[in-house]
């Protein structure tokens, strides 16, 4: 960063994990609750929201960086606690139906996890599960997309808090520039 300018490079939400992995569980959320529920059922709203809210407050939260860690650092948790709640839908939807949640030494759920670990893995990567017939593969293969992303949005939650501390916000970033042009003059 020039000492002259003080907001940060702030954005490039699209290269992070968090965001692809939030972007895929907000495209099978639709594509499920399109196909599972009733037209009316108020559950679709509340899903595809939580969905939409996950993946749409890490696009914001990387947009005010720039000029905010706090709100950086607010609306990716708000990302992390949206996807907790649509966690917790599509596992209702396992206790509705009996269906039991995979472990991770589950076969399906090892090769969901190969899956993601590629880091150009998008929606087509893993259509095949999350838009499986079986109802328990289908639901299944959501939850470990979401718990993916909700790891991948602790990591980030905890990098951001180290940043600050490191670093400090945008009037710490403006007092030193503003320090550095005075002993210059």
């Amino acid at each position: 960063m020039s000492e002259e300018h003080f907001i940060p490079k702030h954005g490039g939400y699209e290269s992070l994990q968090s965001y692809r992995k939030a972007l895929i569980a907000y495209q099978a959320t639709r594509a499920f609750c399109k196909s599972y529920f009733h037209k009316y059922d108020r559950t679709i709203d509340q899903m595809v929201q939580a969905a939409r809210s996950g993946k749409q407050n890490i696009i914001e939260g990387s947009m005010a960086s720039g000029t905010s860690k706090e709100t950086e650092i607010k609306l990716t948790n708000v990302a992390r606690a949206s996807l907790e709640e649509l966690l917790e839908d599509y596992r209702d939807i396992l206790r509705e139906h009996r269906i039991e949640e995979w472990k991770k030494d589950h076969r399906y759920a090892r090769r969901l996890s190969e899956l993601l670990q590629n880091p150009d893995a998008d929606y087509e990567t893993l259509r095949s599960a999350v838009e499986h017939a079986e109802l328990a593969v289908r639901v299944n293969a959501i939850i470990g997309l979401i718990k993916v992303a909700n790891y991948l949005l602790d990591q980030q939650i905890r990098q951001l808090e180290q940043d600050f501390i490191e670093n400090g916000g945008l009037r710490e970033a403006m007092t030193r520039t503003r320090i550095n042009h005075r002993n210059k003059s």
